[in-house]
This record gives structure tokens, C-alpha cells and sequence, in this order.
């Protein structure tokens, strides 16, 4: 699965598709160091199939690359920050 970015002046997008299908992970810039993820869209089609998680583990592979904290306020994204412990360093 390959998954994109779209940015944004304030925000952007991951996008990852799969089948033909497009599922994705918006979020804001609060800063530069600051990085809010709002919504996780998955249509019926890929659910199962691990997409939102993938996307989630980009988004935090992302903010270890780019030096910058998440604040989760996506309930998706919330729920896989409590699974993985290991995701405290940038996730507040």
C-alpha cells in the first residue's frame, strides 16, 4: 500500500489507496512543532484490511522524522496512540 501527503498552508492529508480505493487522515498545523490529527476516513471496502493503522503509523513515523508532537483529537488515531506505548515520544 502506498500512502501520500497533500499539504496544505495549514494542513493536509495522508492518503493511502488500495484496490483502487481511497482512504485518508487529515490534520492541521497548530505550528511548526505542532501537529493536529482530526479525522481518519476508511470506506467499508478497506476496513479489516489494516489501512487506518497504516496511516496512523505514517503519521507518527512523519512527526519523528519532522521533529514535531501529534495531538490526537481523531477518536481513530486516538485509540492507536493508546495501543502503542511506544508512540509517547510524539504523541501528547
Amino acid at each position: 500500500m502506498q500512502i501520500i501527503e497533500e499539504t496544505g498552508s495549514t494542513g493536509g492529508r495522508y492518503i493511502a489507496r488500495l484496490d483502487g480505493v481511497e482512504a485518508e487522515m487529515t490534520y492541521s498545523r497548530a505550528s511548526p512543532q505542532l501537529v493536529i490529527i482530526d479525522h481518519t476516513g476508511v470506506p467499508d471496502s478497506l476496513r479489516g484490511k489494516g489501512v487506518g493503522q497504516a496511516l496512523a503509523l505514517h503519521a507518527v513515523e512523519a512527526a519523528r522524522a519532522g521533529g514535531w508532537k501529534i495531538i490526537a483529537l481523531c477518536p481513530f488515531f486516538k485509540a492507536q496512540a493508546q495501543r502503542n506505548p511506544d508512540w509517547r515520544d510524539v504523541v501528547s
